[in-house]
């Protein structure tokens, strides 16, 4: 094989060492940054706008973690400085995290940005259907099962679910079979068969309720808002909620009651962030 052309060589080395070319006062600003939980924002040139918002247990280990990855090159030489807000715990990161992104739209945050077409499946008549949180309240409404960004997206799992557990597309609502016929699954042992008689409706329906239960979105299981307090050496703060919607955090109970507004609407990273130390009570719990 030829060695390879010299001139080569240099563009690659020269492109390598650009991309390991952090600002110095990037690193300065990482000294200075706690040890502590917290969120911490990159902010770009135009206006202070912030080009990516995170999170971490240890803001400054996990600045300096950005440092040493190639793939966020590009971001960092945008990046004109650092701030931080710190919090009393982890939860506290979480939820301010997921409330900037979505107020804020940072460049470099794809996750954690609202959804106008969440959805979830919910049994009508024995068939699921997809349900809109724009249309019912997520928090409040009971038997629905499953969060997903999108109609396309919930039909993907319950075909999933269909094919784990052998369940007919037909009256999943998944595929229109002819009167009288079998399905095409059924044919090649992958559906049990209740298309032709094989099993009964009744235990059709009964295994599927059964592998939706590992789906279903919890109800709201306090008459309104509650605080979740955090606290470390530093600080304590009072996070306030309600139907699973984050309403900012206070530092004391009078103040956290002046935040227990109505919530906006369902929010489904507040979900997934508060539904196990609330229902488990792993955190301590005010009523407000």
């Amino acid at each position: 094989m030829p060695p390879e052309p010299a001139s080569r060589r240099r563009r690659e080395d020269f492109e390598e060492s650009r991309v390991y070319e952090y600002p110095q006062h990037l690193r300065t600003a990482i000294e200075d940054a706690p040890t502590g939980p917290g969120v911490y924002i990159f902010h770009g040139q135009e206006g202070d706008l912030p080009l990516y918002i995170g999170k971490s247990i240890n803001i400054r280990a996990r600045l300096l973690s950005h440092l040493r990855t190639p793939d966020e090159a590009r971001m960092l030489r945008q990046t004109q400085r650092i701030s931080h807000i710190r919090t009393a715990g982890e939860i506290g990161a979480l939820l301010l995290e997921a409330q900037m992104i979505k107020a804020q739209h940072p460049l470099f945050n794809q996750k954690l940005r609202r959804n106008k077409q969440l959805c979830s499946l919910r049994l009508s008549g024995g068939v699921p259907e997809v349900v809109y949180s724009k249309d019912i309240d997520f928090a409040t409404q009971a038997d629905l099962y499953g969060l997903f960004a999108s109609r396309h997206a919930a039909l993907d799992s319950l075909r999933s679910l269909a094919d784990q557990h052998k369940l007919c597309y037909g009256p999943l609502g998944l595929e229109k079979l002819p009167p009288g016929k079998a399905c095409f699954r059924a044919a090649i042992r992958q559906c049990a068969g209740v298309c032709r008689g094989d099993e009964t409706p009744q235990a059709h329906q009964q295994r599927l309720f059964s592998s939706l239960l590992a789906l279903r979105v919890e109800c709201w299981p306090y008459g309104g808002a509650v605080g979740l307090v955090e606290r470390d050496a530093e600080l304590t703060q009072i996070h306030v909620v309600n139907h699973w919607c984050y309403l900012g955090s206070a530092t004391t109970a009078e103040q956290a009651r002046q935040l227990t507004t109505v919530a906006a609407g369902f929010d489904a990273d507040g979900y997934k962030i508060l539904c196990r130390p609330v229902l488990t009570q792993s955190v301590e719990i005010l009523v407000l």
